[in-house]
């Protein structure tokens, strides 16, 4: 099949350390394979397209000449789907190859898109089941949880949410059955 075939699969360029698996076929439409699917509803391929984003920010950013006090951006833009156990996406780096702005990261995209009131496809969360949702990623080990904790005590949450939250999504958090956690 040619390289540029929507059936092929994809090669990464190895300088960039991707570890994603690629599906088979990228663009797979038939019907049976549609409906074998296992678990959630997208496919592999589906998936994997929606993952690719990371991929093609990394490419892009690399390549960009920032000048040197802006020459880690790639890094935090690149990491924000990593996890401390190594399973994220899409180096599957674990936690010690994670710099703390790339931790701050990953919490803030998770805090972004679970609140996020103006996606199509979702609405946003209340602050208290956005919290309960991150201490879950702290629980697995996903998210950093100094980090988390750090979020809790300053307060930031709140404050994130007083400025860009709708009413409706603001309520308590009893941020204190978190912090025994810990």
């Amino acid at each position: 099949m040619a390289r540029d075939s929507p059936l092929a699969p994809a090669t990464h360029d190895p300088r960039y350390g991707f570890q994603m698996e690629v599906p088979e076929h990228l663009y797979n439409l038939g019907e049976l394979h549609n409906l074998a699917i296992s678990r959630g509803t997208l496919t592999a391929e589906e998936r994997y397209k929606i993952n690719d984003h990371i991929v093609q920010t990394i490419e892009m950013l690399e390549n960009l000449p920032f000048p040197r006090n802006l020459s880690r951006v790639a890094e935090y833009a690149g990491t924000h789907h990593e996890t401390l156990d190594g399973k994220g996406y899409p180096r599957r780096l674990m936690a010690a190859e994670l710099s703390v702005p790339s931790r701050i990261m990953a919490i803030a995209d998770i805090f972004e898109a679970l609140t996020a009131a103006d996606r199509p496809y979702k609405k946003g969360k209340t602050l208290s089941v956005c919290i309960d949702i991150l201490a879950g990623f702290r629980d697995r080990n996903h998210i950093d949880s100094d980090l988390f904790e750090l979020l809790l005590r300053s307060g930031f949450y709140r404050t994130y949410a007083e400025r860009y939250l709708r009413p409706e999504q603001i309520n308590e958090v009893d941020i204190e059955k978190y912090l025994q956690k810990i």
